[in-house]
């Protein structure tokens, strides 16, 4: 299966950390919410394509902060998408569902323009684009 590319970011902190034997788990625990992130996110539809948000190409950027904040950027497949006052607030409170993640802000963002290279092969598929 090939996904496209997501871009994680790992806010640091601001003061500077000594690692201990703790952090290893705090480190897997990251990955492991990096995952349940993409699953909330998958649980997200448009409701005029049967395909969900991040199999469509629609999020452009994760970043999840040393305490649990996920910031998200997406992008929705045209500027007068009708649903473009509700779809954000679908993917915040979808994402603040997982557990460990303390506050989640989602920014709608035009550039680069949404195109259909960004969708998965699950989802071309799943609208007969293959």
């Amino acid at each position: 299966m090939i996904e496209r590319p997501v871009k994680f970011a790992h806010v640091p902190m601001t003061e500077p950390q000594v690692a201990e034997v703790g952090d290893i788990s705090d480190r897997i625990a990251g990955d492991n919410m990096e995952e349940q992130i993409i699953s909330a996110l998958r649980t997200v539809y448009d409701p005029e394509i049967p395909v969900n948000l991040y199999d469509l190409g629609l999020i452009y950027d994760i970043a999840i902060s040393n305490n649990s904040r996920v910031a998200i950027k997406m992008t929705l497949t045209a500027p007068g998408c009708p649903v473009a006052g509700i779809l954000p607030g679908q993917v915040q409170q979808a994402v603040q569902q997982v557990p460990g993640v303390k506050e989640a802000k989602v920014e709608l963002v035009w550039d680069p323009p949404w195109d259909q290279s960004r969708m998965t092969d699950e989802a071309r598929l799943e609208l007969g684009m293959l």
